[in-house]
């Protein structure tokens, strides 16, 4: 059901995506087994993509872990940290995934990884996802130390795609009250007022209903006017 909601929500404004669905929708997906969705969801934003046909699907899903601990290596360490795994020397010692990789990304990709390790952390527990995981892992080692251009390549993106998190994202880390997340939030943003109903509304927000100015029935006289000010709904004239 948490899925549909998701959905739904992401059809009303796709484009802009104000409550940042598209980061709570893969861990829906995954949650409740609808793995096909998840697939059609990914090609769909990565149309760039190589086809693999006659790949195995465990194949065509290593080949997309690689890919994504290239693009994100600062994520390993501290998923490893959070599912009590400690790496092999090999691992935690080589430059590409040591303590170096999650210090020098940019902080708002920062926040994402805050945000994507506090919520689905324990979907990686797994001995047999663990062990697919540290195959990967040195898949990319490879790679890395054979001077792949598609590290490089993956580097710059980095760079260029994490400067700042729009602010639509800081909302949905607000309404994930993830507390690893919220911490990584800049200063900017914790420390402006927050509304339960609408946190971080756009700066050009405009309020469509401002109730009339409540008179005193006394200043005008008007015993009358005085005993129906007692209900609810009273809004005095004003002259």
């Amino acid at each position: 059901m948490a899925l549909e909601y998701c959905k739904l929500i992401l059809s009303l404004e796709p484009d802009e995506d104000p409550l940042c669905m598209l980061l709570l929708i893969d861990h829906l997906a995954l949650r409740s087994r609808n793995y096909e969705y998840l697939i059609c969801l990914f090609q769909d934003q990565q149309t760039d993509l190589p086809e693999h046909e006659q790949s195995s699907a465990r194949e065509k899903a290593s080949l997309l872990i690689q890919q994504v601990l290239t693009m994100f290596p600062g994520v390993l360490l501290p998923l490893l940290g959070y599912c009590s795994v400690r790496p092999d020397a090999t691992v935690s010692t080589h430059r590409f995934f040591g303590p170096n990789a999650e210090i020098s990304q940019p902080s708002a990709l920062s926040q994402l990884v805050s945000l994507y390790l506090g919520r689905s952390h324990f979907l990686w527990k797994e001995p047999t996802t663990m062990s697919w995981l540290e195959e990967n892992v040195h898949r990319v080692l490879q790679a890395v130390d054979a001077g792949d251009p598609a590290v490089e390549a993956c580097e710059h993106r980095r760079k260029l795609l994490y400067q700042h998190a729009p602010r639509n994202i800081h909302r949905h880390v607000i309404l994930s009250e993830i507390k690893e997340a919220v911490a990584a939030l800049p200063l900017d943003v914790t420390t402006q007022s927050v509304m339960g109903f609408d946190p971080l509304p756009p700066a050009d927000t405009i309020y469509s209903y401002v109730r009339p100015e409540r008179l005193s029935p006394i200043s005008h006289g008007n015993t009358i006017a005085l005993f129906r000010s007692l209900l609810p709904n009273y809004t005095a004239e004003i002259p």
